[in-house]
């Protein structure tokens, strides 16, 4: 049987995940670039096609390291390997509940925020999503006075670390009904930005609420990365 190697560039699996994406390889093409290596005699791809063979794809999450192992040419390390990955596969997918919000626009954003209008004293809500952009958690992180809250990066992402949330969006209201942004709304959301990077929890927005309308960082061009 050929090696890996010996194809052609755009049939080995590495290469051709590379240049068509994830979704255009064979389940056997996805389980060898996990194995990685062959034995005497077998390919990657071959062991991956006697392992789907053996264990097919509705089975294959269910399978332990000793069966893995019980094929051959898969040690200790590939099984590892191989159960590492169908686990964080299926704590990826029990992740996404459809009944979920999706925040596709700053229109939907804007509807889960409509309990800020009203308020006398400013509120300062963070919006949590996952990498689907669906809302899993909101919370109010801090509440002022009529004219200045105070908020620190430590409140805000806490809860984004907790929840493993991929993105963040900011909110807060203006309960003078002034409709322009501040040098510290620029200067929080600059800060903020700023420690989502370090963290890698993307800042998507900040919208400021009033009592008739809205304004976002995003559509005015206000988010400097």
């Amino acid at each position: 049987m050929p090696k890996i190697k010996d194809l052609p560039k755009h049939k080995r699996p590495r290469e051709k995940l590379s240049e068509r994406g994830a979704e255009n390889l064979s389940d056997a093409e996805l389980l060898a670039i996990l194995i990685r290596t062959g034995r005497a005699g077998k390919s990657a791809l071959d062991i991956a096609r006697e392992t789907l063979k053996k264990f097919p794809l509705s089975k294959l999450l269910a399978v332990s390291i000793n069966d893995l192992t019980g094929i051959k040419g898969f040690e200790d390390t590939k099984a590892i390997t191989v159960k590492a990955a169908l686990e964080l596969g299926s704590r990826a997918v029990g992740s996404f509940n459809d009944s979920l919000p999706i925040l596709g626009c700053v229109r939907d954003t804007v509807a889960q925020l409509t309990d800020l209008r009203g308020k006398q004293k400013e509120y300062f809500m963070v919006l949590y999503l996952n990498a689907r952009k669906q809302l899993i958690h909101k919370e109010t992180i801090s509440i002022g006075t009529l004219t200045q809250t105070l908020v620190h990066p430590r409140e805000v992402f806490e809860p984004a670390i907790r929840l493993l949330a991929s993105s963040i969006v900011l909110a807060h209201n203006h309960p003078s009904k002034n409709r322009e942004v501040s040098d510290e709304d620029i200067k929080l959301t600059e800060k903020l930005i700023q420690a989502g990077t370090i963290l890698d929890i993307e800042v998507l927005d900040h919208i400021i609420i009033t009592d008739d309308g809205y304004i976002s960082f995003k559509e005015e061009g206000l988010l400097f990365k």
